[in-house]
């Protein structure tokens, strides 16, 4: 699989544009943090719980000036969609997602959905896409790309994904942004690069998000 590691600072901030060459051909953005200031995250719903989260504090959630980028078919740069994957320690039902996405470029939208694990990556589609409008600007923290599901049920100990990813033609096509990143031991996670979903195991760099529901 050919690509190279984009390794970015957004122009309309800081006027640099650099590369570089990754084995996974996954592409990373990088920017220059708009604000000192992090503006506290939405609050979920109390009624929920937390089935898996990788967030942090409230005004420190992520990493706001590095992500994995995701790239429309129809966006500047070659294809990439991203996926974090999470296992619910117990039964349960998934309603909602929030994601750590920032918005770069094009129609400011991008789509969320759940995936089963086939052979770790995403397999079956459960639910979405979900289409999130208005995501944070890229370089800010700590908003959140947030989607709501219809009730999902997934099992205790058995691994799921969430995807980012956009449509192949139309309003978002175009998308560019990323999927900022929270420091974590190595931890699975996958990619689509126009080839098809690839499940790794050997980075040290996930995307940041939360997923909540009930339990059962």
């Amino acid at each position: 699989m050919k690509g190279t590691l984009l390794v970015v600072c957004i122009l309309a901030l800081c006027k640099l544009m650099l590369f570089a060459q990754d084995g996974n051909g996954s592409r990373m953005v990088h920017t220059t943090e708009k604000s000192a200031a992090h503006i506290p995250a939405q609050e979920f719903p109390a009624t929920l719980t937390r089935i898996y989260s990788n967030l942090g504090t409230k005004t420190d959630l992520y990493n706001c000036c590095s992500g994995w980028s995701i790239n429309g078919p129809d966006g500047p740069y070659s294809l990439q969609f991203f996926a974090l994957p999470f296992t619910p320690k117990s039964d349960s039902h998934v309603l909602m997602v929030g994601a750590a996405l920032q918005y770069v470029s094009g129609a400011n939208q991008v789509n969320l959905s759940i995936y089963a694990d086939s052979a770790g990556a995403p397999g079956e589609l459960l639910a979405g896409p979900v289409v999130v409008v208005n995501v944070p600007p890229a370089g800010t923290c700590c908003s959140l790309a947030v989607a709501s599901f219809p009730s999902v049920a997934v099992s205790g100990g058995a691994q799921y994904w969430v995807v980012a990813d956009t449509p192949q033609t139309g309003t978002g096509s175009d998308f560019e942004g990323g999927w900022d990143i929270v420091a974590k031991p190595t931890y699975p996670l996958a990619s689509d690069t126009g080839g098809g979903w690839i499940g790794w195991t050997d980075l040290t760099t996930v995307p940041a998000g939360a997923v909540l529901g009930t339990v059962p």
